[in-house]
């Protein structure tokens, strides 16, 4: 089942938007006109990822500093999991994930 999360024209560089499904909190951010969806809370101690800072393709935890590399999702300067991305899906103009 495909869940509609935004509209692709909407989709540009720096864009960020929150999503609930399915009791899942999700951070849909689009970096290099590359959209990437994971869930919006850091992997060290669930800080929510919706207020980082965003900074040559590193994704920085606002509440410990933890920087993640966008393009793997590993953390580049402390020892904790990589952030937990999910794969994306299309739907006409609509960008989404399927359940």
């Amino acid at each position: 089942m495909f869940v509609a999360l935004e509209r692709l024209i909407n989709l540009q560089d720096g864009y960020r938007g929150t999503f609930q499904v399915q009791g899942r909190h999700l951070l849909l951010i689009v970096v290099d006109q590359q959209s990437i969806l994971m869930e919006n809370r850091c992997p060290h101690q669930g800080a929510p990822l919706h207020t980082s800072t965003l900074e040559q393709g590193m994704l920085r935890c606002s509440r410990h500093g933890i920087a993640f590399d966008l393009a793997n999702g590993r953390p580049v300067n402390a020892p904790c999991p990589p952030l937990r991305r999910l794969p994306l899906s299309y739907d006409g103009d609509r960008i989404g994930l399927d359940l």
